[in-house]
């Protein structure tokens, strides 16, 4: 995981130094930057694979390329395409395929990413991942189109002036994050899930989009199906294997023995398509680990990690300190017991609540309101030092059909079923929302709902969430249900393999139940709940004076007279340092007194 940034077209002397130097927290091990081809490129580097050859730019077969993320089947991309590459970099792969096919290249990665690349034909191309796992953020101005990872990057340099898109404000104090392509920034969009698009002379020419829901072409391998080994090539690189690292052995479980065949079938096709997900999530050449909520998603991940390594997986686990919370400790402590990972538990308390949300909102330019930010921070703030590469558990509810709202899309609308629409939103932004999360023809009533979800919370809160937090304390994050060979293998899984009963992600329990009893995947779940209101309450008349001195706050008509005070404190303590330029601290001091 790293920073990029770079202008394609116009002047040389675009500041695209001043662009990087902003990112360096994305980037801690150095920063490289070079001209090329009408293009200026800058990266700052966090090194995860070939330690020593891995850096960018990178040149190969006539092109150049600089990103952000992992492509996983760099391996299987070189061996099976034949490929001589020079570095063990999971990026040169992509290089040598341009050089041969063009644009389809960028259909065969499986991973995590936002790039650009410079073909040896002098196109330029921006690219990112089909869930929107990396961000890309870009404008077009006088001087040509510029690019980087993260809005700061354009103030820095003086690209362009801070102003509030109240719309996208609007969606964000609603919703808790912002939809599709807008920022809340005017003249500066993210580069959407799945987009391509070709640069010339400085300006977007043709674009397009994939989503990982649908199927892709027969044509589209190179890697597409799950690996069945390392693979080979020519001068392929292996990553290291240090203290922690995986075996490359597989220690597949019992056969299933229970349910139809159909059941049998699907419950070993699973196993298969997440192992080979997770072993290739772990390619790494730094410390990896995970965090453990206790949740099904996460231990499953756990599950198959303890499967495929030799030593005992590190494992970080957050629960709440404060009355009344409530958390699944007690159960991940459990799983990491039965599967002998190395268990580390940190806390977060109201105390931790009124540290970390002004760091959190420093590093969320692009911001999502959702709470969870703030432990998910915490673990981040627990891990450094210990891992550089994270697995986590975002995806398995979108995937596999977990979220309660899925289970009331099943149900006839006279018992009280209603699409998955979120709550109290202002009509203007339920349209937009409408209007964003609008499903191709013939869905089921809970793929619809899983649909929504992909397209709109899933890239715009989690993974923003996922990145900025862990980006903030050089971590990379990764995502093993977000693995295209599991969106193929998941999304179109009848319903009845995803709720029934009941129970929503019904074949990964199934398949927990075997693999790991001790997740009791059947039991009901204590669940999270952490206070926030009730951290809030007594300062809540200070609170309210306090956004009400705020102009971006006042301009939205301020927090309703009663409901929830949070997305309204983040939004201010986020405009007074993103819009103001206030200190973090300060900026949470003139609104609460801490």
């Amino acid at each position: 995981m790293c920073g990029i940034a770079g202008q394609l077209g116009g002047a040389d002397d675009a500041p695209v130094e001043a662009m990087i130097h902003a990112l360096q927290h994305r980037g801690p091990d150095g920063i490289r930057q070079e001209a090329a081809a009408g293009a200026k490129l800058a990266h700052a580097r966090l090194s995860i694979i070939d330690l020593e050859g891995g850096w960018q730019p990178l040149h190969a077969a006539g092109g150049t390329v600089i990103g952000n993320g992992e492509i996983y089947n760099y391996l299987e991309l070189a061996k099976d395409f034949g490929l001589s590459t020079a570095t063990g970099s999971d990026f040169e792969p992509l290089l040598h395929l341009y050089a041969r096919e063009g644009e389809a290249a960028f259909s065969r990665l499986r991973g995590m990413y936002a790039l650009c690349l410079i073909g040896p034909d002098g196109r330029a191309w921006l690219a990112r991942d089909p869930f929107g796992i990396k961000p890309l953020y870009i404008m077009e101005h006088a001087g040509g189109l510029a690019f980087a990872s993260e809005p700061r990057a354009f103030f820095a340099a003086g690209l362009m002036q801070k102003v509030l898109d109240q719309e996208a404000a609007r969606e964000l104090v609603d919703l808790n994050y912002v939809l599709g392509e807008r920022t809340l920034f005017q003249g500066l969009r993210r580069l959407a899930p799945g987009e391509v698009v070709e640069v010339r002379d400085g300006r977007i020419v043709s674009g397009k989009r994939s989503n990982p829901l649908l199927p892709r072409r027969a044509d589209d391998g190179g890697g597409g199906a799950p690996a069945r080994g390392d693979g080979g090539g020519a001068k392929p690189h292996t990553p290291s294997l240090p203290p922690h690292a995986p075996s490359t052995a597989s220690r597949s479980p019992s056969p299933v023995l229970f349910g139809t065949e159909e059941e049998r079938d699907l419950l070993t096709r699973l196993d298969a398509v997440l192992e080979d997900s997770v072993r290739v999530h772990q390619r790494s050449d730094v410390p990896y680990g995970l965090f453990l909520s206790g949740g099904v998603d996460s231990t499953a991940i756990a599950t198959l990690m303890a499967r495929l390594n030799q030593r005992p997986v590190t494992a970080f686990t957050c629960g709440f300190d404060a009355p009344g919370a409530k958390d699944e400790r007690a159960q991940a402590e459990r799983v990491a017991r039965a599967l002998n990972l190395d268990w580390r538990e940190t806390t977060f308390g109201e105390e931790d609540f009124w540290r970390i949300l002004p760091q959190a909102a420093w590093a969320l330019d692009d911001p999502t309101a959702d709470y969870a930010v703030l432990p998910t921070w915490r673990l981040a703030e627990a891990a450094k030092g210990a891992l550089t590469v994270v697995l986590t558990g975002e995806g398995g509810d979108e995937l596999f059909g977990g979220y309660g709202r899925y289970r009331r899309a099943l149900r006839p609308k006279l018992l009280g079923g209603r699409p998955a629409e979120p709550r109290g939103a202002r009509p203007q932004v339920l349209a937009a929302w409408r209007e964003r999360a609008r499903p191709p023809h013939g869905l089921t009533a809970l793929q619809e709902a899983q649909w929504a979800d992909v397209v709109t919370w899933l890239p715009n809160d989690l993974l923003l969430k996922l990145d900025r937090c862990l980006m903030a304390h050089g971590l990379e994050g990764r995502t093993p249900f977000l693995d295209r060979d599991v969106a193929a293998f998941a999304w179109p899984l009848p319903d009845r393999f995803k709720v029934r009963h009941g129970y929503g992600k019904w074949l990964l329990r199934k398949w927990l139940e075997r693999t790991c009893p001790a997740a009791e995947p059947w039991a009901k779940k204590q669940g999270f709940t952490v206070p926030v209101e009730a951290w809030i309450a007594p300062r809540a008349a200070d609170i309210r004076a306090g956004l009400d001195r705020i102009d971006a706050v006042r301009k939205l008509g301020g927090p309703p007279a009663a409901g929830t005070l949070w997305p309204w404190l983040f939004f201010g303590v986020w405009a007074l340092i993103h819009l103001d330029g206030a200190d973090p601290q300060d900026a949470l001091a003139a609104i609460a007194r801490t």
